[in-house]
C-alpha cells in the first residue's frame, strides 16, 4: 500500500519533474557547500594556529562569506522550485477532481455528502501540496546532509563519528513507535473536519427552515458538539507531535555532547587538531536540524498519505454512465423525438423492489404524454432514466429507434430538455439562470423562452427586470416563479424532447394547462413527457400513462381512462374532491386577509 501511495505521488509530480529535479539538484549543491565550509574553517584554524596572519583571517572570512551567500541563493532557488511544484500539483489535483466529479452520476452525490467532497478537494489537496513541496524538500535535504556529512566526519575521526551516531537508532525506533498513532490521529482530524463542513453547508442551505422551526439553539448545540470533537482530535494530534518533535531534537543534540566529551581528550593527547574538533562540532550541528525536521516530515507524510487515499477514493470512482465504445452520433437537428421503452426495469443499488418493473410504451414525435400515479410509483425514476441520469441496461430505452445507451451522451442530453422536481437556481441574475442552458443566448431568445414559460410579465415587475439577482437557490422567488424560470431555461435550448418531472407543481392548474398547450402547438411540436400530480393539467395531454408500483397499469386519453375505471378514476375522484376544498380555503384566506 505504501509503495502504491509513493507511485501515486510520483504520478502527481510527473508533469513537473524537471522543476523538481532542478530543485533537488540545488539542494545537493547547498549540502556540498555546507560540507565544504566546515572543512574550510578547519583548515583556517589549523593554519592560523601555526602562523597568525590578519591577511589570512580576511581571506578565510571573505571566502566563507561568499560561499555562505552562494548557499543562500541556491537554497532559495531550491525552495522556490520545490514549493512551486507543490502549488502546481495542488492546482492540477483540484482541476482533476472537479473534472472527474462532473462525469459522475447524481447518485454519487446522494451517497457522498458535499461537505466531505469539499473537504477532500481543499484540505486534503493542501496536505498533498505540503507533502510534495515541504516533505520532498526535507527528505532530499536529509539524504544529502547525511550522505555528504557522514563521509566527511568519518574522514576526520571514525571513532568520534560512530560514537556520535550511537543515539540515532533510538531516533528511528521513536519514529516507528509514533508513526501509526500519527496516521490514525490525522485521519480522525480530517474526518471530523469533513463532518463540520457538512453541518455548515446544510445549515447555510436550510437557514430559512431553521428559523421557521426555531431550531437555532439545537443547531448551535450540534455545531458545538462537532467543533468540540474536532478540537479534541486536533489536541490529541498536537500532543503526539509536541511529544515526538522535542524528543527527536533532544536525541539529535546528544551527538554534539558526545563529541564534546570525547573530543577534548583526543585534542589533549594530540590525536585530533582544534580545527578537526571544530569541524566535527559543525558537522554534528548540521545533522541536528534535518534530524529534528524528520518529525515534521513524518507528519506531512502521514497527512499526505491519508489524503492520497481520500482523493484516490474519488478519482478511482468510475462513472457508471458513460459513452459506449462505438457511441453513435445523433445531431439535434436529426432528432424527431420518438421515444419507446421495451421491458424497462430498474432497481436502485441496495434496494430489493424494482423502481421500474417491465415498463413498455411508445410516445410518438410531437405527442404530449402525461404520467400520473401515486407517490413512489416510479414516475421520477422513468424521467431520470430517459436522459441516462441512471445506469439503465442496454436494449430497454430508445430515442428515434436508437438505444440510448449506444448514443453519445452529449447528443442524447442535447436532444432532451429536462426540468427536475427541484428547480435549482444559481445565485445570479434571472437572465443568467435562464440562459444557463445556453450561455450565449441573446436577450430576445431569453425573453421568448420566459414568455413560453409564462414568467415574462412577472420578471418585468422585478426591481431590475432580467438583471434581478434571485439569491441563493432562487430564495427571493416564489415556488411557482422558480419552477417557471427553470422551465424557461429548458425551453431556451429548444430541444425536441421535453421532460417535466412534476416541474409545475407550484403553478396553478390554469397556468400549467396553458403552458402545456403552448408546447403542443406550432410547426415543430415538442415531444413532452409531463409527470405531474395535477390531474387537471394532465387531462389536457394527448395521452396519459398511469403508473403504480413501477408498472404502467393504464394508458389512454382522459375520457378513455375515466371510462375504464381503476386507479385513474380513483385519482381523479380524489382530485375533484380536493380541488373545491382548496379553492374554498384560498378564498377564505384571501377574504380574511383583505378584511384584516
Amino acid at each position: 500500500m505504501a509503495h502504491s501511495r509513493l507511485q501515486t505521488l510520483a504520478y502527481y509530480m510527473r508533469p513537473h519533474w524537471q522543476k523538481a529535479a532542478v530543485g533537488i539538484f540545488s539542494l545537493l549543491i547547498v549540502n556540498a557547500l555546507g560540507v565544504y565550509i566546515p572543512l574550510l574553517i578547519r583548515d583556517g584554524l589549523d593554519e592560523l594556529q601555526q602562523t597568525f596572519s590578519l591577511d589570512r583571517v580576511i581571506y578565510y572570512a571573505g571566502l566563507i562569506l561568499i560561499l555562505a551567500s552562494m548557499m543562500w541563493v541556491v537554497r532559495m532557488t531550491s525552495r522556490t522550485l520545490l514549493f512551486g511544484v507543490g502549488r502546481q500539483v495542488e492546482f492540477d489535483l483540484k482541476q482533476r477532481i472537479f473534472r472527474h466529479l462532473l462525469t459522475l452520476e447524481p447518485d454519487y452525490f446522494a451517497i457522498n455528502t458535499p461537505g466531505d467532497l469539499i473537504s477532500r478537494a481543499t484540505s486534503d489537496v493542501d496536505n498533498i501540496r505540503r507533502l510534495v513541496g515541504f516533505a520532498v524538500l526535507s527528505l532530499a535535504n536529509m539524504v544529502f546532509a547525511y550522505g555528504l556529512t557522514l563521509p566527511a566526519m568519518m574522514g576526520i575521526s571514525v571513532k568520534l563519528t560512530l560514537a556520535s551516531l550511537a543515539v540515532y537508532p533510538c531516533i528511528l525506533i521513536l519514529v516507528q513507535l509514533f508513526s501509526n498513532r500519527l496516521r490514525s490521529q490525522q485521519l480522525d482530524v480530517q474526518q471530523k473536519t469533513a463532518d463540520l463542513s457538512d453541518l455548515i453547508q446544510e445549515d447555510m442551505s436550510g437557514m430559512a427552515l431553521i428559523k421557521i422551526y426555531a431550531q437555532e439553539e439545537n443547531e448551535r448545540r450540534a455545531f458545538r458538539d462537532l467543533n468540540q470533537r474536532l478540537l479534541t482530535a486536533n489536541l490529541r494530534l498536537s500532543k503526539s507531535q509536541n511529544t515526538l518533535f522535542p524528543l527527536l531534537r533532544g536525541l539529535a543534540s546528544i551527538s554534539q555532547l558526545v563529541i564534546l566529551a570525547l573530543g577534548i581528550g583526543s585534542i589533549a593527547d594530540g590525536r585530533l587538531s582544534v580545527g578537526d574538533f571544530v569541524a566535527l562540532l559543525l558537522f554534528a550541528e548540521r545533522l541536528v536540524f534535518p534530524t529534528a525536521l524528520l518529525g515534521f516530515t513524518i507528519t506531512a507524510y502521514q497527512r499526505g498519505e491519508v489524503s492520497v487515499d481520500r482523493l484516490e477514493a474519488i478519482l478511482s470512482t468510475e462513472p457508471k454512465v458513460h459513452d459506449a465504445a462505438n457511441a453513435i452520433a445523433l445531431p439535434q437537428t436529426d432528432v424527431r423525438g420518438w421515444l419507446s421503452a421495451h421491458h424497462l426495469s430498474y432497481t436502485y443499488p441496495g434496494a430489493e423492489v424494482p423502481a421500474l418493473d417491465d415498463v413498455n410504451f411508445t410516445i410518438q414525435a410531437g405527442e404530449t404524454v402525461a404520467v400520473v400515479g401515486p407517490i413512489g410509483s416510479g414516475k421520477s425514476t422513468l424521467a431520470n432514466a430517459l436522459p441516462r441520469l441512471l445506469d439503465v441496461d442496454p436494449g430497454q430505452l430508445y430515442l428515434d429507434g436508437y438505444d440510448i445507451t449506444q448514443l453519445r451522451l452529449r447528443d442524447l442530453r442535447a436532444a432532451i430538455a429536462y426540468v427536475p422536481q427541484e428547480s435549482f437556481l444559481f445565485s445570479t441574475t434571472i437572465k443568467n439562470n435562464i440562459r444557463y442552458s445556453d450561455p450565449m443566448g441573446e436577450q430576445e431568445e431569453v425573453e421568448q423562452a420566459a414568455k413560453q414559460a409564462q414568467i415574462h410579465p412577472e420578471i418585468l415587475n422585478f426591481p431590475q427586470e432580467y438583471k434581478t439577482i434571485v439569491g441563493e437557490r432562487g430564495i427571493t422567488l416564489s415556488g411557482g416563479q422558480r419552477q417557471r424560470t427553470a422551465l424557461a431555461r429548458a425551453l431556451l435550448v429548444d430541444a425536441p424532447v421535453l421532460i417535466l418531472d412534476d416541474a409545475l407543481s407550484s403553478v396553478d392548474n390554469q397556468t400549467a394547462t396553458h403552458i402545456l398547450q403552448n408546447l403542443s402547438e406550432g410547426t415543430r411540436r415538442k415531444t413532452v413527457l409531463f409527470i405531474s400530480h395535477q390531474l387537471s393539467a394532465a387531462a389536457a395531454a394527448d395521452r396519459i400513462l398511469v403508473m403504480d408500483r413501477g408498472k404502467i397499469v393504464q394508458s389512454g386519453t382522459h375520457a378513455e381512462l375515466l371510462a375504464q375505471g381503476g386507479l385513474y378514476q380513483s385519482l381523479w375522484e380524489k382530485h375533484t374532491m380536493e380541488q373545491p376544498a382548496s379553492e374554498v380555503g384560498a378564498k377564505s384566506f384571501k377574504d380574511g386577509f383583505l378584511g384584516y
